[in-house]
């Protein structure tokens, strides 16, 4: 047997140094496998590998393991007596040698993803405690199996027919997976909470960077407090219709809910999400851990039970087939012009997926495990996504119908009537759909407070390098439970703000979605425009690397996002009209231009994007 210092495995984990100083503490090795810093380097690459195999494969060596670990803990002076103790057990000696060389060279590694964040030049401030599984959870509730579907279904059903919705699906998710492997892998590369602004700052280099940090930053911060609206607007509808229904439908003089109530449910709805995110990170993601099962669970339920309950069901010919336009009703009589509104319901529900890099500080293994939510909570929405959309189409009884002001929802929601006649017509009562609108109501409730999170994180990081007016204030962490508390308040605050037009305008759901998509999507479009031209050997990549592919991936992850927030400013309702107009140019133009012209007369001389809280940058990024 060999001795080697404790130490010296130590230091190489935290890369801090190959030189060998004094110590204390000393470890027993197996001579067989080697001596020095080859020894200590095999532990190092094979660690993790051999610990989850004696798991998974061998519960005595797990044992072994468990019982090294403690003796090493339990020893304060390693001497020959600790020789003689590893001599007892000479017929497993070079297991327990390797195994304890693990146990102690595991006992303070530093985590990857803080490693990473340290050499980007910042210190661990957050409790890192999110796993993989949560942090998947919190990424899948942004996105929501119902948000983006439920609202505009009926309105997308309207443009041009079932045939444009169910394969509008199908084309948005195929180049969404573009744009969510090429962040991805900037998130691979960069997991900090910053995550779309401080890869846009890195990625466009020291000239460009401050400039294209600031447009993604507040780019980004438009798109989640107006993500958090959409939500509220979504979840109080959703709500009204619940209510509807429960006291004895339109027909039935049931309660239809006026704007100032309605009004009172989007705020009420908003100011719950901001109070449970200022509790400790624990809820939250216990809540989203519900939520994931909630979306999954009862996202089955009401796609295998809608169409077996409906009376009857439409044709395949008329689902994947039919295809027509609702001049009528929309105003619309190009063909391909109401195609491309179509793809509205799409474009609008798959996003969001990078919420898990907004929580990559508090992620472990955050540079592998944001990476695989990012594109994990793609997979998971597009497939339960089209069976959704194609549960609706398949369950509609009568197309017309859906959009009659005087049907039993008062022609104001599109599914939750479809919900009811399908319920109706084979039961003669309301129940069925009642509970199914309560789960859809659930994946609200779930996304509005994920999207809460994921904006406040925004807003913190952004405070933290002093980029949003009195910063010092957004930008403190509570005290006990670790959280950007009053970054959280500020979302709130101006979600509220921006439900107030709900008193007056029709369309205001139209403009808060678009400006959200669009504020949203563009924000992601920086960093991967900067990502494609920058020098290939100024990126430092991490355990995600697309190498040649890179370019061509963000490439048209660029182009489609162009595509899409140009889309959202279009018209969606002809003759133009006050009521029928879409406000979202005049909201998206009047705040960025307030905040260009900010940046021209006063940020620019001060806003360097990301400040850094450690010295210790290499030179990539």
């Amino acid at each position: 047997m060999l001795f080697w210092r404790k130490s010296q495995v130590k230091r190489i984990l935290a890369e801090d140094s190959n030189t060998h100083s004094p110590v204390e503490d000393w470890g027993v090795y197996p001579a067989a496998l080697g001596s020095g810093d080859d020894l200590v380097q095999f532990c190092v690459q094979e660690r993790n590998a051999l610990i989850n195999l004696n798991r998974d494969f061998c519960p005595f060596l797990h044992c072994i393991f468990h019982y090294v670990d403690w003796y090493a803990r339990a020893q304060r002076n390693w001497d020959l007596r600790a020789e003689q103790s590893f001599a007892d057990f000479s017929r497993f000696s070079s297991a327990f040698s390797l195994l304890s060389c693990f146990a102690m060279a595991t006992e303070e590694v530093m985590d990857s993803g803080e490693k990473r964040l340290n050499e980007l030049g910042y210190k661990q401030e957050l409790r890192r405690e999110m796993t993989l599984f949560k942090t998947l959870a919190i990424s899948f509730s942004t996105m929501t199996l119902f948000t983006g579907i439920t609202p505009l279904f009926g309105s997308s059903l309207l443009y041009a027919g079932p045939a444009s919705l169910v394969w509008g699906w199908v084309v948005v998710t195929f180049f969404t997976w573009f744009v969510g492997i090429a962040m991805a892998e900037i998130c691979s590369s960069f997991p900090t909470t910053g995550s779309l602004y401080f890869w846009a700052a890195h990625l466009a280099g020291p000239k460009w960077g401050p400039f294209a940090s600031w447009c993604c930053a507040w780019l980004e911060s438009i798109g989640l407090i107006f993500g958090i609206g959409t939500q509220a607007y979504a979840g109080t509808q959703t709500l009204q219709s619940i209510i509807l229904l429960c006291t004895g439908t339109n027909k039935g003089g049931g309660y239809y809910t006026p704007r100032g109530v309605f009004l009172a449910i989007y705020i009420g709805l908003t100011l719950i999400w901001a109070f449970l995110n200022t509790f400790a990170l624990e809820v939250i993601a216990f809540l989203d851990v519900i939520s994931l099962y909630w979306q999954v669970i009862g996202g089955t339920v009401i796609v295998v039970m809608l169409p077996l309950v409906a009376k009857t069901t439409q044709s395949a010919s008329f689902v994947f087939t039919h295809f027509e336009t609702g001049t009528d009703s929309t105003g619309i009589s190009s063909k391909a012009y109401a195609v491309i509104l179509s793809f509205l319901v799409s474009q609008y529900s798959l996003y969001g997926y990078d919420a898990a890099a907004h929580l990559t500080e508090e992620t472990k293994g955050a540079d592998k495990n944001g990476p695989i939510a990012i594109l994990s909570s793609i997979g998971i929405i597009s497939v339960f996504g089209w069976a959704y959309i194609l549960a609706l189409t398949f369950s509609i009884q009568d197309l017309s119908y859906l959009y009659d002001p005087s049907n039993e929802t008062a022609g104001s929601n599109a599914v939750a009537q479809i919900l009811y006649d399908a319920f109706h017509g084979r039961y003669h009562n309301s129940a069925g759909a009642i509970v199914l609108l309560f789960i859809i109501w659930g994946s609200f409730f779930f996304g509005g407070l994920s999207i809460t999170t994921s904006a406040a994180r925004v807003v913190y990081a952004l405070s933290r390098d002093k980029g949003v007016p009195f910063s010092s204030i957004w930008r403190k962490i509570h005290p006990k439970h670790k959280v950007p508390s009053n970054a959280v308040w500020l979302c709130a605050g101006i979600c509220i703000l921006i439900g107030i037009p709900l008193l007056k305008v029709n369309e205001i759901f139209t403009a808060i979605t678009s400006v959200c998509t669009i504020g949203w999507v563009g924000g992601y479009a920086v960093p991967i425009f900067a990502r494609m031209i920058m020098p290939e050997k100024n990126f430092n990549p991490g355990p995600l690397y697309l190498g040649k592919l890179s370019r061509p991936v963000c490439l048209v992850a660029f182009l489609w996002i162009c595509y899409t927030c140009s889309v959202f400013l279009l018209p969606t309702v002809y003759p133009i009209t006050w009521s029928s107009f879409n406000y979202a140019p005049v909201a998206l133009g009047l705040v960025l231009g307030l905040i260009m012209l900010w940046w021209i007369l006063d940020a620019r001389k001060w806003f360097k994007g990301p400040v850094r809280n450690i010295d210790n940058h290499n030179g990539k990024v």
